[in-house]
């Protein structure tokens, strides 16, 4: 690996995420403003290197095998320290002192929120955070109580009341999860008509049911389902041993499930809606120096993403 460091570009490794977290070449392309052909030149350039095949390639898209899913974090990490070194200083109020009062849900906890709270506490390492896990409703009515100072929610659950201010942070778009091998994966993209006739596998937490119900009865149709499930875990190994499929965000996929089963993705061709995630807030309410540069640090560094998110594949 230190042999070939020198062959390593800091362009490639920015190609190499576009593509993990876009899912195709071509949005890696447009992303970085290139051609597919040079996404593709640069990506088996990587690989060639680390000797490493790190995408499995399909019609659809690319997913990222095991050891590219690594190489994802651990590239993540760099890019996401150098864009943090290379800030302005003015920017960086390293004496910034105080409490953020945050509350989020489980869901966002667990796949959203953490690696943005680590970047920001390299920036202000001075600040605490009383973190707290809440569903939505009781995220709004502890906002409503003044119990916190902000609410991070799935923004597409709710109509939000008139006393919140909100900020879209990122749209995370819905694809069908079935195993590898699964007949709805021979062809581009699969219908809610499709899903319908095989077993389904519900999740619970975040209102995952209410949120299905929407976009299957928009279509006139229900989906079979076989299981529901408040373990993110528990619905990966019962798709990756076949026992049905599901819809869910590109924000929680990973490829395989805890015993190794391989999971795959398929884009939907219905208007399903992304999941929208958010930052919620009282309107009219001063806040700590601290608590502002926290929301401003969410809304900006989201913003410097792809406007559609997609998680590591």
């Amino acid at each position: 690996m230190i042999v070939g460091l020198q062959n390593i570009s800091l362009k490639q490794l920015r190609y190499f995420v576009a593509a993990a977290e876009g899912g195709r070449l071509s949005s890696a392309a447009t992303q970085m403003h290139v051609s597919q052909s040079t996404i593709t030149t640069a990506i088996l350039n990587l690989e060639e290197t680390l000797q490493t095949q790190l995408f499995i390639r399909q019609a659809h898209g690319v997913i990222l095998t095991a050891e590219g899913n690594r190489f994802f974090l651990r590239v993540r990490q760099i890019l996401d320290a150098l864009e943090d070194a290379v800030s302005d200083p003015a920017n960086a109020e390293r004496n910034l002192k105080g409490r953020i009062r945050l509350a989020a849900s489980y869901t966002l906890l667990g796949y959203f929120l953490p690696a943005l709270m680590g970047r920001f506490r390299t920036r202000h390492p001075d600040v605490e955070f009383d973190l707290i896990d809440l569903d939505r409703a009781e995220i709004e009515a502890s906002l409503e109580a003044g119990e916190i100072d902000l609410g991070l929610v799935i923004l597409s659950n709710t109509t939000l009341r008139s006393q919140f201010k909100h900020s879209v942070l990122i749209r995370s778009r819905r694809q069908l999860w079935a195993a590898a091998g699964h007949p709805l994966l021979s062809q581009g993209g699969t219908t809610l008509a499709d899903i319908s006739q095989h077993p389904y596998i519900q999740i619970t937490v975040d209102e995952g049911e209410l949120s299905t119900q929407r976009y299957w009865q928009a279509a006139g149709l229900e989906p079979n389902i076989a299981f529901r499930t408040s373990s993110m875990e528990a619905l990966r190994g019962l798709i990756g041993h076949g026992f049905g499929v599901t819809i869910l965000s590109d924000m929680v996929y990973r490829p395989w499930s805890l015993e190794g089963r391989r999971i795959e993705c398929l884009p939907l061709l219905d208007p399903v809606p992304p999941m929208e995630v958010g930052l919620i807030w009282q309107d009219n309410n001063e806040y700590a120096d601290c608590v502002e540069t926290f929301k401003q640090f969410m809304i900006d560094t989201c913003a410097n993403s792809s406007e559609q998110f997609h998680s590591a594949r």
